[in-house]
């Protein structure tokens, strides 16, 4: 059996995957240029639609829906299908909250309560 498949109907099946790639991504990559959405992503890189913006080069800021995941510098690698994938140079988590320099006790308590509450 053979598994030759014309260029037409390749050049077909690869913008219908590219389509339902986008559609299912919900991470976005912010660079000083604009944003972008990755179709995958994966612990050493992304990819984007090879239509959307095919050399991105330095850092970016990676996002999925309002929440800022990772800030990292990048380089292309290569482009196959439709997408063009990148590769991180480096990669850092980004925190929601500032870090501290401190142990926070699990017993403190929350809320102040009146002695008058407790003799009721």
């Amino acid at each position: 059996m053979s598994t030759y498949v014309p260029a037409a109907v390749q050049t077909d099946l690869d913008a219908a995957r590219i389509r339902r790639l986008k559609s299912k991504s919900r991470i976005r990559i912010e660079t000083a240029d604009g944003y972008f959405r990755a179709l995958r992503l994966w612990d050493t890189g992304f990819s984007v639609a090879a239509e959307d913006k095919p050399l991105l080069r330095g850092y970016v800021d990676l996002y999925e829906g309002p929440t800022h995941l990772f800030q990292g510098l990048i380089v292309a690698s290569e482009e196959e299908a439709g997408e063009v994938r990148y590769d991180f140079k480096r990669m850092t988590a980004v925190h929601q909250n500032a870090p501290r320099d401190f142990v926070v006790d699990a017993e403190e308590p929350v809320a102040f309560l009146d002695h008058t509450v407790l003799t009721t």
